[in-house]
């Protein structure tokens, strides 16, 4: 039998092993580490509740010079308590003032855990924080130097948590997977930087909850690319996708045919009004949407394709023919549509969650002109998308009326994972 693969080291014990490293001690075993890791951890949060309590009577000084028979504040010694770290407890002094009116941040009044720097470090970085601005931020909230190496440290062990979690076991079967892609730019070792696209797979699950299925990076958006990400789900225990909705992605229609002969591949129609509204001038924006809505609210394709053609006759279709020859391209991935029931024509139309995604990402990666790594990227995507996940608890609004639609359109494919 192989071995049994080693749990991902906890970011607090290999931050705390990197300064044991750093600090020139000699620990050979893992009991010297935790034993010196204490030592630090204590070191740690006593400096820092000093250059909170320096920060404090600062302003204390500040607010007694504005009353001219005020005295200030001043410390009043320390006290003592022990608190639980997740290396272990730790005994710690902290400063008093005079009035009792000091409150730390980093271990709160009566509060007897320390949740870890490590996870505030985390946080940060998942906002797009640069290692040095987060060695700035500590500094000057607890007035502790954190080197960038340790902060680096910190954060490089988020690959083995990002590795877990894109090699995990999916569920057999996904009604509805969103297919996308970011834009973000690399790197090189040579120095030059490659414009590369990270492709996320939303899923709606049986039950009408969301999840992230993986993050794949890559220059390309060929065929080969594709059919590897579809192998990858398939080993990871995908056996059918009923709906694959995606923007136009190059090579994936193919690659879907090859793996999931079964799936309906469905432009997302959100997608292909935009791409239209980008071909007109500003003025003609609303012009245009109104002359399209008729295209994808028919009730039925024929319906659809008529007003396609009518669009096409129309003064505004005759001025932007490369609009119709837009839907024209696509329609054999739009047509799937309008053989759905309003449920799930709703839940195809509507695009909260993947645009609530871009948002997310788009929003930690703008401090990025770009990464120095693949990993790097990956690292702060998925640290960006952990709460996001976290959120998503309830069903999708509409999966009721839309789980009636899936058992009529796709038999034993859907019911059978129903519990």
């Amino acid at each position: 039998m192989g071995r049994k693969p080693s749990k991902p080291k906890d970011p607090t014990y290999a931050a705390i092993e990197a300064m044991v490293a750093q600090s020139g001690l000699n620990a050979t075993t893992q009991e010297e580490v935790v034993n010196y890791s204490k030592l630090f951890m204590k070191a740690f949060l006593e400096r820092a509740m000093q250059g909170e309590m320096n920060h404090f009577l600062k302003e204390e000084v500040r607010q007694a010079s504005l009353e001219p028979e005020a005295t200030a504040n001043s410390r009043n010694g320390y006290g003592e308590k022990t608190v639980s770290t997740k290396s272990g407890k730790v005994r710690i002094e902290y400063p008093r003032d005079r009035r009792g009116r000091f409150l730390p941040r980093i271990v709160p009044k009566h509060s007897r855990r320390f949740e870890g720097f490590d996870d505030q470090i985390i946080g940060l970085y998942a906002r797009g924080m640069s290692t040095r601005d987060i060695q700035s931020f500590l500094k000057e909230q607890y007035g502790t130097d954190v080197s960038p190496d340790l902060i680096s440290a910190v954060t490089d062990e988020i690959m083995s948590s990002v590795n877990e979690w894109q090699n995990r076991p999916l569920e057999p079967m996904y009604p509805v997977v969103f297919f996308d892609a970011i834009r973000i730019k690399i790197r090189s070792a040579s120095g030059a930087v490659i414009p590369k696209a990270m492709h996320i797979a939303l899923a709606v699950r049986v039950d009408g909850t969301k999840d992230i299925l993986g993050l794949w990076l890559d220059e390309t958006e060929s065929a080969s690319f594709w059919l590897s990400v579809f192998n990858e789900l398939k080993a990871r225990g995908v056996q059918d996708i009923l709906i694959a909705v995606t923007d136009g992605l190059k090579g994936l229609p193919k690659a879907l045919e090859t793996a999931f002969p079964s799936s309906t591949l469905q432009t997302c129609i959100v997608h292909l009004i935009r791409n239209s509204l980008v071909c007109v001038s500003q003025k003609n924006r609303a012009a245009l949407a109104a002359a399209v809505k008729p295209i994808y609210s028919a009730t039925t394709a024929d319906a659809a394709r008529a007003a396609l053609e009518a669009f096409k006759e129309s003064e505004l279709g005759e001025r932007y023919a490369r609009v119709a020859d837009m839907w024209e391209s696509a329609w054999d991935r739009v047509i799937p549509f309008f053989a759905f029931s309003p449920g799930i024509r709703k839940l195809i139309y509507t695009t909260n969650a993947i645009e609530s995604l871009n948002r997310t990402i788009r929003k930690a990666i703008k401090t990025k002109g770009c990464f120095s790594t693949d990993e790097a990227a990956k690292k702060l995507v998925w640290l960006s998308l952990r709460e996001v996940l976290q959120k998503w608890k309830r069903p999708t609004r509409t999966w009721s009326a839309a789980m009636e639609e899936m058992a009529i359109q796709y038999g034993s494919r859907f019911t059978n994972y129903l519990e």
